[in-house]
């Protein structure tokens, strides 16, 4: 299979992809593209091939971004791109292209959609966290109830509408944990994220959260919320901050989880959902 990755050497995430491309038997075409960005008609085909908008392959963290103000609405695709060419570590990474499609590989797992062929043994990324891969499940799947039952988690609205549920695995098969949202527009309430107890302690978690927000942004998410009774460290570390109730939208506020479910003491915490 042909496949073309946009590489920055310096990124863990893009490391990862490309470590895991050669694992799975492909000898991809590697273009730094810091030192040999791509032509604007070459730019403009790869973010059009994966589908997204092109505000959302911007890269902010560690780029000129705020400094060109590219956070203005009234920019259009064709400046952005012309910022992109000027600054080209304004484009996000990596960027993989395929036969089976092109993909912004952030977390570096989601890479493994695009692959002919999946090893099926366990490969660990640079941080020493398992590459693992989503399932989409129903709310009626027994593991689920079973796994949040034990995890003192709310599980009697598991079966009720627009839930969106995952099982996790490793590339090797074996089971590591559980998560989903609710979707509201362009805001999702994050639940139901449980680590299988042999797998805790190891960075799953926030593994975990990564991939579920991913599914979130596809649908076009851009805001997650959580409500808690446990510590927030993971969440925090995955990027979330406490933040009083009243910040909440209406619909976050309306769910079964806030109004029933989770006591009145429950912590919410948010983020922005980029890539």
């Amino acid at each position: 299979m042909s496949v073309t990755i946009y590489h920055n050497p310096d990124c863990g995430t893009s490391r990862n992809v490309l470590a895991l491309l050669r694992e799975a038997g492909e000898d991809p075409h590697v273009i730094e593209y810091l030192k040999t960005p791509p032509e604007r008609a070459t730019l403009e085909r790869i973010i059009a091939d994966t589908g997204m908008a092109l505000r959302d392959v911007l890269r902010i963290k560690g780029t000129p971004y705020k400094e060109l103000g590219l956070g203005n609405p009234a920019l259009s695709d064709a400046q952005l791109i012309d910022a992109i060419l000027a600054h080209p570590i304004l484009m996000n990474r990596p960027i993989v292209v395929t036969p089976r499609g092109t993909r912004l590989c952030r977390p570096s797992d989601s890479v493994v959609g695009l692959l002919d062929r999946v090893p099926g043994h366990e490969i660990l990324k640079e941080d020493g966290v398992p590459f693992i891969v989503a399932r989409a499940i129903a709310g009626n799947d027994t593991g689920l109830a079973e796994a949040l039952w034990d995890a003192d988690l709310p599980c009697s609205d598991l079966k009720e509408p627009d839930r969106n549920f995952f099982a996790f695995s490793t590339l090797g098969g074996s089971h590591v944990g559980y998560g989903g949202f609710e979707q509201f527009g362009g805001d999702v309430l994050l639940r139901s994220v449980v680590v299988e107890t042999p797998h805790r302690g190891k960075g799953i978690g926030r593994n975990l959260i990564a991939l579920i927000l991913r599914q979130a942004f596809d649908r076009g998410a851009r805001t997650a919320w959580l409500l808690t009774t446990n510590t927030t460290a993971l969440y925090e570390k995955a990027g979330f901050k406490p933040v009083a109730r009243d910040a909440a939208p209406t619909s976050i506020l309306a769910t079964r989880q806030a109004t029933d479910l989770c006591p009145a003491t429950a912590i919410l915490l948010s983020r922005t959902i980029t890539l």
